[in-house]
């Protein structure tokens, strides 16, 4: 067999496993939930698609080792080097935090894990496209057919289920919550689906309605439903910053589907008139019962003993208090999720950029915020190519909401998106530029 024709079969087979990881991911938290807590071991099960990487990193290394031009492209790109600076510093202080016993074991793998999972999952997806064209002619399916299921799971949910159906797949006190609600008030419970909660879920279904949005066109019957569908799961999911984050990528995404076609000064004007009419309309209504309870979180029946607005916000305070007095960072695994599993008090910062700050200092969050801004530039130059449009809209969107909640911690999402911006962004290693 010519060696061509291996390394063909060879990434070919690769992408088929990389494509089972994508297409499983939205079902991730249900399936394992379920599994772990029939048979025990939860975390085993949940790190089933990192074992599955791991196992493909030798061969991916491989790919890259016999091809000169790939290899050098990697080497030379700016995203790349970001990408070896920012293992290097987490590893680094990683090794602090632990001698210095600010943090134990299972926390600072964790944070690894997480911290830096959608750093390899990105490289990889990149080299495994660039030998094999399979992820970029079947991204849209592996995007979009989980996504359908997601959304029926996710109305059927609301509509036929009762509330705590999800106790069947294990949720519970020591796992997931099986419901949840909006300031511990019954009438306003969340959709959360198969994810892991009804804030992931929001996040997740700006990428999937970004999507929608350029697809609705092609067959209004079936995507308009589609797209209706997706709208009503994330209105019961009442994630607000979700719902911002939509709005903002879809404006981005009429803004430049107008901006050819009309002036400068007019798109402005009508950007302009959208946002005074949805600021307008919500003053009009801001002492409505459902507005107070589900937008504005102000509820005067609610049962929880203080508002998540001004839990949020104490957070958030806490986080920037926490980078101002340790510009450095604590090291990985003392904030964010990972620190769940410290040995000492946890730190939330409800801001994904905070956490990182708290972790790995101003030096790892401006790393985060560069390596963003690159990605989005590297897709900004591919805007015409329609995956590339869409990640960079929902970029926009999921920043916002990382603003406000940390997304990118959600296996879902952050393996989903990082993974299907390698695929749009292979031509930084196959050394094509602008839309294919």
């Amino acid at each position: 067999m010519r060696p061509s024709t291996t390394v063909s079969k060879l990434a070919e087979r690769l992408s088929f496993v990389v494509a089972a990881v994508l297409v499983l991911l939205p079902f991730h938290a249900i399936l394992t939930n379920w599994v772990g807590s029939n048979f025990g071991h939860l975390d085993a099960w949940r790190i089933w698609k990192e074992i599955l990487l791991a196992a493909a990193l030798p061969f991916v290394f491989w790919l890259v080792l016999i091809d000169k031009k790939l290899k050098k492209r990697l080497a030379t790109s700016w995203i790349t080097q970001l990408f070896g600076l920012y293992i290097l510093l987490h590893i680094t202080l990683g090794a602090w935090a632990y001698a210095h016993h600010e943090v134990n074991k299972t926390a600072l793998a964790y944070a690894f894990i997480v911290n830096l999972r959608f750093i390899g999952f990105f490289i990889l997806c990149a080299v495994i496209a660039a030998k094999s064209d399979f992820l970029g002619r079947n991204w849209q399916k592996i995007l979009m057919a989980p996504a359908a299921i997601v959304v029926a799971f996710g109305l059927v949910q609301k509509f036929l289920l009762p509330y705590d159906f999800l106790r069947h797949f294990g949720y519970g006190k020591s796992t997931i919550p099986a419901y949840q609600t909006v300031d511990s008030n019954l009438d306003y419970r969340r959709i959360q689906s198969s994810l892991r909660g009804a804030n992931p879920l929001g996040a997740y279904l700006v990428l999937i309605i970004v999507a929608l949005g350029t697809y609705f066109r092609k067959n209004l019957k079936f995507f308009g439903f589609f797209l209706l569908g997706a709208l009503i799961v994330l209105f019961y999911s009442y994630s607000r910053s979700a719902e911002i984050g939509v709005a903002v990528a879809l404006g981005l995404l009429v803004w430049w589907g107008i901006a050819k076609k009309i002036s400068g000064r007019i798109t402005i004007v009508v950007v302009v008139a959208a946002v005074v009419l949805a600021l307008g309309t919500i003053y009009a209504f801001r002492n409505s019962q459902p507005v107070q309870d589900t937008l504005f979180h102000t509820s005067n029946v609610s049962t929880a003993p203080r508002s998540s607005n001004a839990d949020r916000l104490q957070s958030m305070k806490n986080g920037a208090r926490d980078i101002i007095h340790q510009p450095l960072g604590r090291g990985p695994g003392t904030a964010g999720p990972a620190s769940l599993r410290n040995n000492q008090p946890p730190r939330i910062a409800e801001n994904y950029f905070l956490q990182i700050g708290q972790e790995v200092g101003v030096v790892g969050m401006t790393l985060f915020i560069v390596i963003n801004l690159l990605v989005a530039r590297e897709l900004w130059i591919r805007r015409n190519d329609q995956l590339a449009k869409i990640l960079l809209a929902s970029l926009v969107g999921i920043t916002f909401v990382n603003l406000l909640s940390h997304a990118w911690t959600d296996d879902t999402l952050s393996y989903l998106w990082w993974g299907l911006a390698g695929i749009a962004l292979t031509p930084i290693l196959t050394g094509k530029r602008g839309a294919r």
